[in-house]
């Protein structure tokens, strides 16, 4: 078995999906601030947001610390997520 790296992209992504009723819904846009700082927006299907916020904004706050975790095991700068409404 292969261990693969997620990027934190790659990770919200993956973590979004699994929160979801509809997994094709997840979009997850990268917007650079500048070389060390990103921002990650993150954007669901309109019935899905309740399941990605979470109760008192539990969920979105550990979405936040998960990826923020992994882009500082990958070496990189600062990221931000952001949930949006489309």
């Amino acid at each position: 078995m292969t261990e693969e790296a997620f990027g934190p992209r790659e990770l919200l992504e993956y973590l979004a999906e699994g929160l979801v009723d509809d997994p094709d819904q997840v979009v997850v846009k990268e917007v650079s601030e500048d070389e060390r700082t990103s921002v990650l927006e993150l954007s669901v299907a309109q019935d899905d947001y309740g399941n990605v916020i979470g109760r008192g904004g539990r969920t979105a706050s550990a979405l936040r610390t998960v990826v923020k975790a992994a882009a500082v095991a990958n070496g990189g700068g600062r990221v931000f997520l952001d949930i949006v409404d489309t």
